[in-house]
């Protein structure tokens, strides 16, 4: 009787473990399932090679087109957390988005599809062999009536490709798994502090360069519940300007990009700016520079790919606001009077054409109003989306702040100048020097206090984003 008692609750205590087995497995199995789905993603993608003889963008000459190396790209992914909170981002192969365009494009979505301005971010990778966008860099080009036109006429079917593509992204929204690692590669130069003529002797005698560089590659994956990767989205710090020549195609980011879809069939590679401003791919304008570095970024990626990646939790808080830059000083007649004289032809040209808003009554402003963007994914993703060409001294010093995890993205909603850290302002140079006038801003300079401005706008919007995740 003793031993059939004992034999008993042996069986009782195997049942018992059984059962709480069962249990832990079950609910493990639902925080798999969970984890895997608490994320929805949507991906489009349109093809953005002009078919008429818009001129390339990024030089000031006259750059009309002769073929291309492959297609250029603009591409979407729509985000949505548990709560339905949704955000887009775009990539693309543009060299510059205006706010002329990128304003009409937010206007159509706000109707459309009911996202406000703070949820969606239109980047462009700074692509000098794509296509002119409206009055982007409007005076460095000695632009005629029927270039205008067919500027024009591209940036109007642009606005409808965007919003159709934005529109596709949001239709494709399902369960997905948000994974992000960190990469590194170094072919960015900073171009301020090395000659581009000295490069390959230096790199030829093992002779470190000098001068802040971001050699970082983050790397953010989309994957669908059955394991399959539908998206990869990534990012360095480099203006792409290997080439400049007369033949459409991404630069290095396009090659990048190309390589990364085929050796992952039916997987949508998108690339990010992520503040080169002052970084050049050095060597550089040969196709097989250009196809180099296009590898080893997609081999960088690729390592990413090959390693545990870390799960972003679920949840997405997003926050935007205009930070008005001042200008150091707004142009006089005067000024622009002299600088008809000047031997710049895009001063030339930007010179006549202010005088005659001047002439029409038109009266200058005094500052320009900046864009900036804070997105927390999860706990441990921030994503910065800061206007134009940003230098690396912003990347560096948001990433020291911050934390892992944290994404700064430069040229973003509005291709508007150069924006110098202070660092970069002390110096001066083309980058921090008087250099607005190509922009078609109606000043010369930048004010002093430019990254104490937006420092304190992206702690202001981070902390926004903070507040709405707890």
């Amino acid at each position: 009787m003793k031993r059939l008692t004992t034999n008993l609750k042996s069986t009782n205590r195997l049942a018992l473990l059984f059962c709480l087995l069962t249990v832990s497995l079950f609910h493990f199995g639902q925080s798999e399932i969970h984890a895997e789905t608490e994320w929805k993603a949507g991906i489009a993608k349109a093809v953005i090679t002009p078919q008429t003889g818009v001129w390339l963008a990024g030089y000031g000459s006259k750059r009309l087109p002769d073929g291309k190396l492959h297609d250029i790209w603009m591409k979407a992914l729509a985000l949505e957390d548990d709560k339905g909170h949704r955000a887009v981002l775009i990539t693309s192969d543009f060299q510059g988005v205006p706010r002329s365009m990128s304003d009409r494009v937010f206007a159509e979505i706000k109707q459309k599809f009911q996202l406000e301005r703070h949820q969606i971010m239109f980047t462009f990778s700074h692509n000098h062999c794509g296509p002119r966008l409206g009055d982007d860099l409007y005076d460095y080009y000695p632009v005629d009536p029927m270039q205008v036109k067919l500027v024009n006429e591209y940036t109007d079917r642009m606005v409808v490709k965007t919003v159709e593509m934005i529109g596709e992204s949001l239709k494709n929204l399902a369960p997905a798994r948000l994974q992000m690692g960190n990469g590194h590669t170094t072919f960015a130069v900073n171009r301020r502090n090395n000659r581009e003529a000295d490069i390959p002797s230096l790199l030829k005698a093992g002779k470190e360069l000098v001068g802040p560089v971001d050699h970082a590659v983050p790397v953010m994956t989309v994957t669908r519940p059955d394991g399959k990767l539908d998206a990869v989205l990534f990012g360095y710090a480099c203006h792409p300007t290997t080439l400049s020549f007369t033949k459409v195609c991404g630069d290095y980011p396009g090659f990048a990009q190309l390589e990364l879809e085929q050796k992952h069939p039916g997987v949508t590679a998108m690339f990010v700016n992520t503040c080169g401003g002052d970084q050049n791919p050095l060597p550089r304008r040969k196709v097989e520079l250009c196809e180099k570095y296009g590898h080893m970024l997609a081999v960088a990626v690729e390592e990413v790919l090959q390693k545990p990646l870390e799960p972003i939790s679920d949840g997405l808080s997003t926050a935007f606001e205009y930070v008005e830059l001042p200008y150091l000083k707004t142009v006089t007649r005067a000024d622009l009077e002299a600088d008809l004289q000047s031997s710049s032809a895009i001063k030339k040209r930007w010179a006549e054409r202010l005088l005659k808003k001047l002439d029409s009554g038109e009266k200058f402003p005094s500052s320009y109003p900046y864009p900036l963007h804070a997105w927390r994914l999860g706990s441990n993703m921030l994503m910065i989306g800061m206007g134009a060409e940003t230098v690396v001294d912003y990347a560096l010093k948001f990433k020291r702040e911050f934390g892992p995890g944290t994404w700064v993205c430069g040229y973003a909603d509005d291709m508007i100048s150069y924006i110098p850290s202070r660092r970069v302002w002390l110096e001066g140079g083309y980058e921090g020097g008087y250099n607005l006038y190509e922009y078609g801003r109606p000043a010369y300079r930048w004010g002093p206090d430019t990254e104490t401005l937006i420092s304190n706008s992206v702690d202001k919007l981070v902390k926004q984003v903070e507040r709405k995740s707890d």
